[in-house]
């Protein structure tokens, strides 16, 4: 660890968002070091103490790269003088500086503090200007206490600077007493970072604070896994398990959050189950918003088949009964769902619809839950299709309240400016969550129609809740099953052992297919090997593909064929290390240009160039969401920077710290493939928990091919996966919240 002090000379570059900071720090000896980290409070001037590893950069050369540091006080006269002199007090400059300085000597800081009236005897300085320079001088040193006080705790700077600025001098109180406040005022804390704090301040485990806290994390870690609530039994144990206490220690609070309406208690089955207040208002919103679409329109079936029979002559088509279905419910309904499996018509059936009331003179919006999904929408129909929430209309950073993945947005559009359309045509609606259909519900007005397309078989989305298959089991709205796979689909066995899997019957696997195929290999190298073959040389020629567009989908994170071991060799082989090509290392990952990435999290700050002919930017947003995947284009070393180029378009610059929101994506897991399609898709399956390996995860896993389907490893698994239907149940109340609104309307 390298230490040193000393001025900051210069701030080189700075993110004013995450307060990443490249500065030059002048020491007494009058040695210039570059510093990089977060320094969200050192403006130029500020005199500092650092700590960190001392490190080459190819650019700037020796560096230190920074782990701590802390505001201090000047201690001689000419220290203080450069202090005054850097701008940090306003309203004070060079030569005011030097005027205080030459009067007070090294009493200068004193006499600001303890008597800033003395400030008014240094010639251009009056009573007004006193006063503002010991205000403004008390603030910082205010700061520089509070930063000092909870790096005692174990926080960071960065996070320093949020509590202060929050709690103010009530801080010193709410860590002695209450520090798991933090954890629900604050972004970036969590239930761990506050229970740390807490141990730290000598809060007892079992205390009123401690426990209350942890069941809201309990809960709120529930979300993250798609969860909208739990058993009671289940709560109390998981939060017991949290924070290793007997469980009747946490059953006695969880009254106490119903009464404070911090939960919510219902009973489902005969047994009592909890929500977060949020969501299950979220829930009962949702539901009503549902019913008030569900219309029903003064026409009647025999004139809307008419009309369809129009569009079906011009546009030399003949639709399935059921697709007619589909089309003839929208038309009388308010809100249908629809859902179908690959091959069962339902690209057909939302082109047709859309010229159908096209033809009524109808305006029509198009939307997915993904850029990817958006763009396969959008090719196939011929009519652009937007993300849900490039159609709302995201504002950057606005955030009404936060909880673990499950974000509450504030969009531009909701109930005092609603989307302008008669038909809004959502398409994977099995992606969607229920705070994403919420936002979505509050931007339409009853009287527009709403059509939701999916394949209920699919995964369930990433964030919380099952709204598709809750829709549909809440009989409460129309449902239109499209189960005939199409002549020319039935050629491709893709989409035929896509159904059996669903159905549970054993697939073909003797490889006399041209477009799914089992190499049977039984240890995880050979696997490895294999994959890697197929990727590299085999697959890109036998669909006709670059080696970048063939995707690797596993199970599982972690292990021998899981995403981040996968991903290092894939890497290794498809973008080797070279001179022309920059790397950086973030965490533990290497990103190298050329890399294929994806992106993690939803962030809504993130801002997005499209750029047309000659490179110029011809459209410009925010929001870059979980699932997102491009190519790295650029790395700046220089400005410590990764340009990402985006599958729809997009192109994104990250901070290195923003980029820690980042990973390689030549291998995925099957969830985080959703609402995709690719060429083709190679399945490495061996071993594992069988939690991780079910049914409709494979049924999934082999619907996002177009044209080619392989699985690597064992036969038996595969076999397994198709009797298994035991997928992880998700506690989603949203069909009751449907069936209850309707008793009462």
């Amino acid at each position: 660890m390298e230490r040193a002090e000393g001025f900051v000379e210069k701030i080189v570059y700075r993110n004013v968002e995450n307060g990443y900071t490249v500065l030059s720090l002048s020491t007494p000896e009058n040695d210039e070091i570059t510093c990089v980290g977060i320094f969200p409070t050192a403006p130029e001037g500020t005199y500092i103490e650092v700590e960190g590893e001392l490190s080459v950069h190819p650019v700037y050369g020796e560096q230190i790269r920074i782990s701590s540091f802390r505001v201090k006080d000047p201690q001689d006269a000419a220290a203080m003088e450069r202090y005054l002199a850097s701008g940090v007090i306003k309203g004070i400059g060079a030569t005011l500086a030097a005027r205080i300085v030459k009067k007070f000597g090294e009493d200068t800081f004193r006499i600001i503090e303890e008597e800033p009236e003395r400030l008014s005897e240094v010639r251009g300085i009056s009573d007004r200007i006193a006063r503002e320079v010991s205000v403004q001088f008390e603030e910082k040193r205010e700061l520089r206490q509070a930063m000092i006080f909870l790096q005692e705790f174990g926080i960071s700077n960065r996070l320093a600077v949020k509590i202060y600025e929050k709690y103010h001098e009530k801080m010193y109180a709410i860590m002695r007493e209450n520090p798991y406040r933090l954890a629900e005022d604050i972004t970036g804390v969590g239930f761990k970072t506050a229970d740390e704090i807490a141990r730290r301040a000598g809060i007892l485990a079992n205390s009123e604070h401690r426990v209350r806290a942890g069941i809201l994390y309990t809960l709120s870690e529930e979300i993250g896994n798609g969860n909208v609530y739990l058993p009671q039994t289940m709560l109390i144990e998981k939060s017991a398990e949290l924070l290793e206490i007997e469980p009747e220690q946490v059953e006695k609070h969880i009254m106490d959050l119903v009464i404070d309406r911090k939960i919510i208690l219902k009973e489902k089955d005969g047994e009592q189950i909890l929500y977060l207040s949020l969501y299950y208002y979220m829930e009962c919103n949702v539901a009503r918003m549902l019913l008030d679409l569900n219309v029903e329109y003064d026409v009647t079936a025999e004139d809307i088949d008419r009309r369809l029979a129009r569009v079906e002559r011009g546009e030399g088509i003949t639709l399935e009964p059921e697709q007619r279905q589909a089309i003839i419910t929208s038309a009388l309904r308010g809100l249908v769902v629809i859902t179908g499996g690959p091959g069962t018509g339902k690209t057909t059936t939302i082109n047709t619809m859309i010229h159908f009331f096209e033809n009524e003179r109808m305006d029509i919006l198009l939307a997915a839950p993904t850029g990817r999904a958006a763009k396969r929408i959008t090719e196939t129909t011929g009519h652009e299709a937007q993300t849900i929430h490039r159609l709302l209309e995201i504002s950057s950073g606005m955030i009404d309240g936060e909880v673990r993945t499950g974000e509450v947005l504030r969009f531009e559009r909701n109930e005092e400016n609603p989307l302008e359309a008669d038909v809004i045509i959502v398409d994977e609606m099995s992606m969607v969550d229920l705070p994403l259909m919420h936002s979505l519900l509050r931007a339409i007005v009853p009287g527009t129609r709403l059509v939701l397309v999916g394949d209920v078989n699919q995964l369930p989305s990433v964030g919380p809740g099952c709204v598709l298959s809750d829709l549909i089991q809440s009989q409460a709205f129309p449902v239109v099953r499209l189960e005939k796979i199409f002549r020319q689909a039935e050629q491709s066995d893709i989409i035929v052992n896509a159904h059996k899997i669903n159905a549970g019957e054993p697939i073909a696997m003797d490889n006399k297919s041209k477009d799914f195929f089992l190499i049977e290999r039984a240890e995880a190298l050979q696997i490895q090997r294999t994959v890697l073959s197929l990727v590299m040389e085999k697959m890109p020629k036998y669909v006709d593909a670059k080696v970048q567009e063939i995707q690797v989908l596993t199970p599982m994170r972690k292990g021998e064929l899981g995403v981040e071991t996968l991903n290092k060799i894939l890497q290794r082989y498809l973008n080797a290390p070279s001179a022309e090509k920059p790397e950086a290392t973030i965490g533990e990952t290497i990103f190298r240009q050329g890399d294929k990435v994806m992106q993690t999290k939803n962030n809504y700050q993130l801002e997005w160039t499209v750029r047309g002919n000659y490179n110029l930017p011809i459209d410009t947003g925010v929001g870059i969401f979980n699932g997102d995947m491009g190519i790295i284009k650029e790395i700046s070393l220089i400005g410590e920077l990764i340009t990402v180029l985006f599958d729809d378009g997009k192109e994104v610059e990250y901070t290195y710290a923003d980029a820690q929101e980042l990973e390689l994506a030549y291998a995925v897991t099957v969830h985080k493939s959703q609402g995709s399609e690719y060429p083709a898709v190679v399945i490495p399956l061996l071993s594992g928990p069988k939690m991780l390996f079910y049914r409709n995860l494979l049924y999934t896993a082999v619907t996002r091919a177009k044209k080619c389907v392989t699985i690597v490893g064992s036969r038996q698994k595969v076999l397994d996966m198709i009797a298994n239907i035991g997928d992880q149940k998700r506690f989603s109340g949203l069909a009751d919240r449907i069936i209850d609104y309707n008793e009462r309307t």
